[in-house]
């Protein structure tokens, strides 16, 4: 009887260790720490520095095509030519001016 008894007692103690566990675990599953994701998007130091990443600032854009005679603006790549005229490459490779 002592035997039965001990057993029980074990088995009353692993089953109480485990719930605690497993409930111990679902609570902190909500503390979990946040991570910051850096933006993707350039610093405006690295923009001014750097003429193909594309921007949206038209002042940038102006500044960037004085400096370096060529610019990124949303995407498209403008470049000044010899005769300081603006212009840009069509999907056929032909130059439109602006």
């Amino acid at each position: 009887m002592t035997n039965v008894l001990l057993i029980f007692i074990f088995l009353i103690i692993v089953l109480l260790l485990l719930s605690l566990s497993f409930f111990y675990s679902k609570t902190n599953k909500g503390s979990k720490k946040t991570v910051i994701i850096p933006s993707s998007k350039p610093l405006l130091e690295e923009q001014k520095f750097n003429p193909d990443i594309s921007t949206d600032n038209w002042d940038l854009h102006k500044i960037r095509l004085e400096k370096f005679r060529r610019s990124n603006y949303k995407g498209l790549t403008f470049f000044v030519s010899a005769e300081n005229r603006i212009y840009y490459l069509s999907d056929d490779g032909d130059k439109v001016y602006c």
